[in-house]
């Protein structure tokens, strides 16, 4: 949210189908993921079909685990603008230790997931990003966000947006037509190390920025096993460095690419196709 410069079946059954859906989604994506030679922009991660859908008009809270069955959520209401604004709410909001796992969603998402605290989003996809697709607020250095499966389009500006502390893995995802894919809040008025790891990573373009970190707030971000499909003049920057700063400026760039420190790949951790 902040600106990344800132008939009745049984329930046994209905579990049964819900859980299959679920995990043939992340074998869809994994499997477009490590193709190799013959893998083409056509063979990219595929998004999976909802099953059905609700219109959501007040941010909903989640704790505990919450599984919705690849239904696709989408705003109305307040929630309904699809446009860019910055106080927007989310769709939905995790509370410290949540899991979401297998929901779609849809246009307009609104800002997409926000987690408070540590939290896991499993198969998780925004069909068209609103703001961002999910922002990660948690104020302790142990929190720990994860990311597993799932995909995300049309992210004018980010997908993910790391605001909090803590470290944030994601790995099995995919993104399609996106401005920056994770970025780390660059003028927060509250600012922290960030560790961000990224593994099995499909990205498409177009696209802006894989990664973007703050060096002077000891941030790192370390990149394994990245795709890049389309991307032909290799224009998609898969680690941007920033100056931070907690007062709301544009941060200005410090550099691109792999060092030891902040910017942990080598050349053969990214692969395009």
């Amino acid at each position: 949210m902040t600106s990344g410069t800132r008939s009745h079946t049984p329930q046994s059954s209905r579990t049964s189908v819900r859980t299959l859906i679920g995990g043939l989604s992340v074998l869809t994506l994994s499997l477009g993921m490590i193709m190799t030679n013959k893998a083409s922009p056509a063979a990219a991660a595929t998004w999976p079909t909802p099953n059905g859908s609700q219109a959501v008009t007040a941010t909903i809270p989640v704790s505990g685990t919450k599984d919705y069955g690849m239904k696709r959520l989408y705003g109305s209401g307040d929630l309904g603008s699809g446009g860019q604004d910055e106080d927007q709410g989310p769709i939905l909001e995790l509370a410290d230790g949540a899991v979401l796992k297998n929901v779609i969603l849809g246009a307009p998402a609104a800002d997409g997931v926000h987690c408070k605290g540590s939290c896991t989003l499993q198969n998780v996809w925004w069909e068209d990003v609103g703001e961002d697709a999910a922002t990660f607020k948690g104020k302790s250095s142990s929190a720990t966000y994860t990311v597993s499966g799932g995909g995300a389009k049309e992210a004018s500006d980010k997908v993910f947006q790391f605001n909090g502390a803590g470290t944030l893995n994601i790995s099995n995802f995919a993104a399609k037509n996106f401005g920056t894919f994770v970025r780390s809040c660059g003028n927060c008025s509250t600012q922290y190390k960030r560790t961000i790891n990224l593994n099995t990573i499909e990205v498409t373009w177009k696209g802006g920025k894989i990664a973007g970190i703050n060096t002077n707030y000891g941030d790192s971000a370390t990149l394994r096993k990245i795709t890049i499909i389309g991307d032909t003049s290799k224009k998609v920057v898969p680690c941007q460095k920033y100056l931070g700063n907690d007062d709301g400026d544009e941060p200005p760039t410090n550099g691109s690419g792999p060092d030891s420190t902040y910017c942990k790949y080598a050349a053969s951790d990214i692969t395009y196709r």
